[in-house]
């Protein structure tokens, strides 16, 4: 078992060789719709969807709760769909998502500008200028998303265990470079790892969730780190009974058996909306 990430610029054929790939490998491709299907399922409506999807918010939606509402759901759709098994995901952030995970292996899709122009001139039936413009707000739209919600350079080839040149590179045989590389990488080992964390995280998601979500409790910046059933809450109240609220509402969960505390009290505490 493995996940596998593709990060790709426009035109460099990510859903092509996602799909060559879970034809090869027999892994879920989890596309941008069956995505949007589970986190419109937890409550967030598609509207609210476009003003963040692979783009950093505009000002006012930046400020607004629908922005870390989103990266919540977000999160969770993407940690819901790897605890079903074996995937493929495209976009979304998942590489950063899953970084530093066993069992996770990152791919990034390039290609050369003149050939990414080639193509979306052909996809959007357009002139080369226009071709270019949409690339380019592409490339902004997606280097921002990664840096405003993660803080990772998109672009940079150090977060990936594989960058294919798909100007060059067959979409079946790109799939095939991907899957040899998961055989190498991807040991019984490794794959105990992956599902041991995979387990953590979500459980840590559906605490956040429950905390925050459920019973609305005013825990800032609320993180929850968990190792086996005991879970660690970090971030920032304005109150003890906030704190113990919070500590109370994580030991509902099924799942949790130990909650510790590490919830800081500001007095006063508060963020804009």
């Amino acid at each position: 078992m493995a996940i596998i990430t593709i990060s790709r610029e426009l035109a460099a054929l990510g859903d092509e060789i996602a799909h060559e790939l879970a034809e090869l490998t027999g892994y879920r491709f989890v596309d941008k719709q069956a995505l949007e299907n589970r986190i419109t399922s937890y409550g967030f409506n598609s509207e609210k969807l476009e003003k963040y999807d692979e783009k950093k918010p505009a000002f006012w939606a930046s400020l607004s709760r629908d922005r870390d509402d989103y990266i919540h759901y977000l999160k969770s759709a993407l940690l819901a769909e790897a605890e079903l098994g074996p995937c493929i995901f495209v976009g979304r952030g998942a590489n950063a998502v899953f970084k530093d995970i066993p069992g996770c292996i990152f791919i990034r899709l390039v290609a050369p500008l003149a050939i990414r122009i080639e193509r979306v001139k052909s996809y959007f039936r357009c002139d080369e200028k226009r071709a270019k413009q949409i690339i380019e707000q592409s490339d902004k739209d997606r280097s921002a998303f990664h840096r405003y919600f993660f803080d990772i350079d998109w672009a940079n080839p150090v977060h990936y265990h594989l960058v294919l040149n798909t100007g060059f590179v067959h979409p079946a045989s790109a799939a095939e470079e991907i899957r040899h590389l998961v055989s190498l990488m991807v040991t019984p080992d490794t794959e105990a790892q992956l599902k041991t964390r995979l387990q953590s995280l979500s459980l840590g998601q559906k605490v956040i969730h429950h905390i925050l979500y459920t019973l609305a409790i005013p825990i800032h910046f609320l993180e929850a780190s968990c190792i086996g059933d005991t879970v660690v809450l970090r971030g920032v109240a304005n109150s003890q009974s906030a704190v113990e609220a919070a500590v109370a509402g994580a030991q509902q969960v099924p799942g949790v058996s130990h909650v510790q505390s590490e919830i800081q009290v500001v007095q006063e505490y508060s963020v804009m909306p």
